[in-house]
């Protein structure tokens, strides 16, 4: 199993990118998947997560209403759009996939655990 992100680059504030998580080995269509970030010299924050079910997303208070995730079954593939990136997005940005629902873990979905996980990309935002 594999997931494998790109997308990522230099970016000027409020500029956008999409990530996109591809993964090989599983079929993403049945996986709950999220979105990792780590910032330098801060903790691993989960911004959001989509649900294989219903598609139900999820997002923390810091880039809701700004990304948006969504999926290409066809193309076994998820994808992170962010638009009006600040510099404080700046970060390395993971996708993770798991067999279990986000809805199971409630309020704390942000802090789920995943099966799999990405190598990551980086997203710089810069002037």
């Amino acid at each position: 199993v594999q997931l494998v992100e790109s997308g990522g680059g230099l970016v000027q504030p409020g500029g956008s990118l999409r990530l996109a998580c591809v993964a090989s080995g599983l079929s993403l269509k049945d996986y709950a998947v999220g979105w990792f970030r780590r910032a330098p010299g801060k903790e691993r924050e989960g911004i959001s997560s989509i649900d294989s079910s219903d598609g139900t997303t999820y997002y923390v208070d810091s880039v809701k209403g700004r990304f948006t995730i969504s999926r290409d079954n066809a193309k076994n593939t998820v994808y992170l759009q962010m638009n009006s990136l600040k510099p404080e997005d700046t970060a390395v940005y993971y996708c993770a996939a798991d067999q279990a629902e986000t809805a199971t873990y409630g309020a704390l979905w942000h802090v789920r655990p995943y099966d799999y996980r990405g190598q990551g990309t980086q997203v710089t935002v810069s002037s």
